[in-house]
């Protein structure tokens, strides 16, 4: 993901049990975690131009724009410190839109850029206030519709802005308890999702943007949560996500009179995921699904055509970032285990498909590691789909191991090239990345699985995934890591403190410590979503369950080392669920080494940042797994 100075860095912190001799050569942490050369490159509605992000002068990720087939590009954007990392073209001319908060704090502002005279304006100029982009419309190309909540911070009202003069009018009123909109196809507000108290969701629907709310459908709880993805041309149906009566989320029609509802594209083994969907009929014309890869349904023999090509056309798999008002011209983005993402635009006419830029060239010179999908039993028969990647080089026999858990929990880990893991096996450690019960992408009866099981079941099957791993001879029993972020940065706490035998460090990041204050200190605007939590994670009218699952509690339990790291500014995991299991765990005298990183929030976002987490974090794992690590030397 970089160009830095590449600091040879005198290899080797001290001798350990890999046969570094085999492995292939070190790759620099700078290369793996540095900013990107190039990444997220978008064309714009007439075809003409990209837009896309790199580093500055100063190494602070900037909008950069250039004629297409020119090499003309010019940064339009000058963030001064922590660097932009969402960006998108409107229907305006010349205009495209990013966002940034304050050094973490999630509260994001709306700017605009002109990228003809490169004037920058602060469209959401409201301090505290976070602003959500609710959609533009190629048919109103001057409107902004954006969620901001700065009347009540906990729920989000809904104002149209003009990108021309920057005006800002309330549309739509909040009546306290919505947590989505959806727009008709004349821009209007005609949808509203409301969560209900059993955590379930009620959609809403309006037959105007003037007419009162009335219940169209409800999801229980046990339902996945589902979504309106668009109206019809005529606006008499939608088109949704939803689970009702299956067990995995399919995309239907249904019809917003009757209630009829058709299906449009299902799968028994995945939830739906992406789609493709023609913005002038209204119409999918492709479905995406992802078990163990991502596979395509078409349903539109043309996109069909393109598909196939696109799945010839690179290696990887192909996501589609961004298209041209005439879809015409499409940015592709290509990515696979064993290389980095890479950005190529697609001409349907001629099926022709040319390189735009790889988001980390220097990555190319050296070996990375297949990432393989295998399927593990947990001890009570759910089938956990898994990813792990071996070092290359050396016997796939006893390596130390780390475990690396993903985040949400209502997330997922997915095939493609991972820095993370990729650090990881260059270094010598197998990873096993498990998409543990809760999980999403596996049906509703997967997701719930997981409720109320923070610490207890969904702990089991990171168990039962090492378990495997150890039977089949791949890792080391008594060198095994468990490392994560966010909530995999509570499993590796909960690992240390609940299943002390099992690991032989951890590593949590942003990771929460006592679910009690997590709940108490979430941010105003996840008010609304209490009953999802309650469903989920526990109920705070009963303390005591939260405390027997949660990690600070069994601190004096805690008897390996641990690696614990923090963004100051964190709005979901305050640093107060670091700080307090840190000061637990050295009141009883035992080895815990703390970050804390002060510009930071839920994740570390500056290159000079995660140079430093990983180096300590690699220092770290080569004492007490074994594996090889760069000098700690510059974390720049």
């Amino acid at each position: 993901m970089v160009r830095l100075p590449l600091l040879f860095l005198g290899l080797i912190l001290t001798v350990t049990s890999v046969a570094r001799a085999e492995l292939p050569t070190l790759i620099p942490r700078a290369v793996l975690f540095g900013n990107p050369v190039k990444t997220a490159a978008r064309i714009s509605p007439d075809g003409k131009r990209l837009a896309f992000l790199a580093p500055d002068k100063g190494n602070v990720l900037q909008v950069w724009v250039q004629t297409l087939g020119k090499d003309d590009a010019k940064q339009v954007t000058s963030d001064k410190k922590r660097g932009i990392r969402i960006h998108q073209w409107t229907y305006a001319p010349d205009t495209l839109i990013y966002l940034q908060d304050n050094e973490g704090d999630e509260n994001f502002h709306i700017f605009a850029v002109n990228v003809a005279d490169g004037k920058v304006r602060e469209l959401t100029p409201f301090k505290g206030v976070r602003a959500q982009p609710q959609g533009m419309h190629r048919d109103y190309p001057d409107e902004l519709l954006v969620g901001l909540n700065k009347t009540d911070p906990r729920v989000f009202d809904v104002y149209r802005i003009s990108l021309k003069t920057g005006d800002m009018t309330l549309d739509t009123k909040n009546p306290g308890n919505v947590v989505d909109w959806a727009t008709d196809t004349k821009f209007r507000i005609r949808m509203a999702t409301v969560p209900r108290k059993d955590g379930g969701s009620t959609l809403r629907h309006r037959a105007d943007d003037k007419a009162e709310w009335k219940t169209f459908l409800e999801w229980g709880p046990d339902d996945a949560d589902g979504a309106v993805l668009s109206f019809s041309k005529d606006d008499k149906s939608v088109l949704m996500l939803t689970s009702r009566g299956r067990d995995t989320q399919a995309v239907v029609r249904r019809d917003l009179a009757t209630g009829k509802e058709t299906m449009i594209a299902s799968d028994p083994r995945a939830d739906a995921g992406s789609i493709i969907l023609n913005p002038e009929t209204y119409e999918v014309e492709a479905v995406s699904f992802n078990r163990e890869r991502v596979k395509w349904k078409a349903l539109d023999k043309e996109i069909e055509a393109d598909l196939k090509a696109l799945e010839k056309g690179a290696e990887g798999e192909p996501s589609i970032t961004s298209t041209d008002r005439a879809r015409k011209k499409w940015v592709v983005a290509y990515s696979s285990d064993i290389t980095p993402t890479t950005f190529y635009l697609y001409e349907r006419e001629t099926k022709k498909l040319t390189k735009l830029f790889t988001a980390n060239p220097a990555l190319a010179k050296y070996t990375l590691a297949p990432m393989k999908p295998v399927t593990i039993e947990s001890r009570d028969g759910l089938k956990m789909v898994t990813y792990l990647t071996l070092p290359v080089g050396i016997p796939a026999k006893k390596l130390p191991t780390v475990l690396l858990v993903h985040g949400g929990p209502w997330a997922r880990d997915s095939w493609g090239y991972d820095g993370q893991a990729q650090w990881l096996a260059n270094r010598g450690y197998a990873v096993l990345q498990v998409n543990f019960r809760g999980s999403t992408g596996f049906g509703k009866k997967f997701l719930h699985a997981g409720d109320r099981e923070w610490g207890k079941k969904m702990h089991d099957d990171l168990i039962d995934a090492v378990a495997w791993a150890v039977k089949e001879g791949y890792s080391d029993e008594k060198k095994v890591c468990i490392m994560g972020g966010s909530y995999g940065g509570y499993a590796a706490l909960a690992g240390a403190a609940f299943t002390p035998d099992t690991f032989a460090c951890a590593v949590s990041i942003v990771g929460p410590s006592n679910l009690v204050t997590l709940l108490k200190s979430i941010p105003p605007y996840w008010e609304p979503l209490k009953n999802l939590f309650t469903l989920r994670v526990g109920d705070l009218e009963d303390e005591a369950f939260l405390k027997s699952r949660s990690p600070l509690f069994s601190a004096d339990k805690i008897k390996i080392p641990m690696l614990i790291a923090q963004g100051a500014n964190d709005p979901r995991v305050k640093k107060a669920e670091s700080e307090q299991i840190v000061a637990a765990i050295r009141k009883a005298g035992k080895p815990v080494e703390y970050l804390l990183f002060e510009d930071e929030g839920h994740g570390f976002v500056r290159p000079v940042n995660r140079m430093k987490f990983f180096a300590v974090a690699e220092s770290f794992l080569g004492k007490h797994l074994g594996g090889r690590a760069e000098s700690l030397g510059k974390t720049r």
